[in-house]
């Protein structure tokens, strides 16, 4: 696998790609969408919430699609949705996420415990599992999971590490499976590239806002990651900067 994704290795077969981001009404799902609308693509921008969905879409010129990833059938009827009016997808954002906040012990219940695992983790599982039936349609075929250097054993470990001082417990630990489930994935369907990628420490809702780097900073790597051909990684890990990181 190449250690890098630069940017004259992201060309795909397909002149315009029609793509799902999840969690797509603000942050870095919308800066995401953002930028492949810029680039030509089809994108259906989907949310829990109709009218800020609507709002972002319209925003962006893309297409809404509410989806909730924690629902069964509103992930099915989003799907259905696309199926009925492209007959494929070629991409699928896993971006949708939630975070509690929390520094450590204090506070933490199973009931926050299942709620993260149920978004950041079981939800990508539903969605991939209800897109791969038209993925499998498209001639080049792509899932980027949105990660992060939470989720790494490596970074979460070593004391001179960011992450090392950020002790979110049950965030890292959905995090971590989703790069588990992003390496199983690739494995087990190798016809689809499946990747994760660590956008960075981002200006979100998600984090408060406290973070000092613009959402749109993130969304490169992501789109790249989006853009990747036939012949692009799959199984892989990928840092802010396109670096595989793992």
């Amino acid at each position: 696998m190449e250690s890098s994704i630069g940017r004259d290795d992201v060309r795909r077969d397909l002149e315009v790609s029609v793509v799902l981001v999840t969690g797509a009404n603000k942050g870095l799902g919308y800066e995401t969408a953002r930028r492949l609308v810029r680039d030509g693509h089809i994108v259906y921008a989907a949310a829990r919430s109709p009218e800020r969905g609507r709002a972002a879409a319209e925003e962006l010129g893309a297409r809404f699609v509410q989806l909730d990833v924690t629902d069964d059938d509103s992930v099915e009827d989003a799907l259905g949705t696309i199926e009925d009016a492209e007959g494929r997808l070629d991409v699928l954002v896993n971006n949708a996420g939630v975070f509690d906040g929390l520094d450590g012990a204090d506070g933490l219940t199973g009931p926050i415990a299942h709620d993260q695992f149920e978004t950041n983790a079981v939800g990508v599982v539903r969605v991939t599992q209800a897109a791969l039936a038209l993925l499998h349609r498209s001639d080049c075929p792509v899932v980027v999971n949105v990660s992060s250097g939470l989720g790494s054993f490596a970074l979460v470990t070593e004391p001179t590490s960011h992450q090392f001082g950020v002790h979110s417990i049950v965030y890292s630990a959905t995090k971590a499976a989703v790069d588990m489930l992003t390496v199983r994935y690739a494995q087990a369907v190798p016809s689809v590239r499946f990747n994760a990628v660590d956008p960075g420490f981002l200006a979100t809702d998600l984090h408060g806002n406290a973070a000092a780097a613009d959402p749109a900073v993130g969304a490169e790597v992501v789109a790249r990651l989006a853009s990747i051909g036939v012949d692009g990684p799959t199984g892989g890990f990928f840092d802010k900067d396109g670096e595989l990181a793992w």
